[in-house]
């Protein structure tokens, strides 16, 4: 992926950043600026030396794991498509469709895991700010994210009735993470996980 760098000058250095983003014809956030040289003053306050600066525009990550996704399907023959792509938070969140889904989310969506895996540490190689990668088919994980925390919320209203913990099935970390963070905001609820992988559980108890 081609990378956009330019240098500009100016009699300050927001006037030479600000010339380099009205080239590339973007925000300020969308860029990498280093200052080559400072600018500096002669008699009279009349400007010596102007300001110079590099400016990169940084490469759009949604983009990039697009790329890699699609990269990877066409290589295992999996015909489907990229239906919609989001970047927030340092999450990109891709969601496919087509005739393969079940291939592709595999046996309790291990394969789609796996998949998730390895776009995250493809996409991740080379970076400095690390992202997380999300995929998605069809809303598979969307549904199966409001599973859980639908099911977090009734065990964890059976605890406070019974005063008694109660401890899930094993679970992926991805999923411990859903019933973790639907009940942290809980005043009488603590959850903890324990075990080792893959047998790793989630226990949701009463706060002591």
């Amino acid at each position: 992926m081609e990378i956009q760098t330019v240098k500009k000058r100016g009699k300050t250095i927001d006037e030479a950043v600000k010339a380099a983003l009205d080239e590339l014809k973007c925000d300020i956030d969308d860029v990498k600026v280093e200052v080559l040289e400072e600018p500096s003053k002669g008699l009279f306050g009349l400007v010596k030396k102007p300001a110079l600066v590099r400016v990169t525009l940084k490469e759009k990550p949604e983009k990039e794991v697009a790329e890699i996704v699609e990269n990877l399907l066409k290589k295992m023959n999996i015909d489907c498509k990229i239906e919609k792509v989001e970047y927030s938070d340092d999450v990109v969140r891709i969601n496919l469709s087509g005739q393969d889904m079940g291939l592709i989310i595999g046996h309790k969506g291990e394969t789609l895991d796996a998949l998730q895996f390895i776009v995250a540490l493809m996409a991740n190689k080379k970076r400095e700010d690390k992202i997380r990668v999300v995929i998605d088919v069809e809303n598979y994980r969307k549904k199966k994210e409001e599973s859980l925390e639908a099911l977090a919320l009734r065990l964890s209203d059976k605890v406070k009735k019974t005063k008694k913990q109660i401890v899930m099935r094993p679970m992926s970390s991805q999923e411990r993470r859903i019933i973790h963070t639907v009940l942290q905001g809980d005043p009488l609820i603590t959850t903890y996980s324990m075990g080792d992988e893959p047998n790793r559980k989630v226990v949701i108890a009463l706060k002591k």
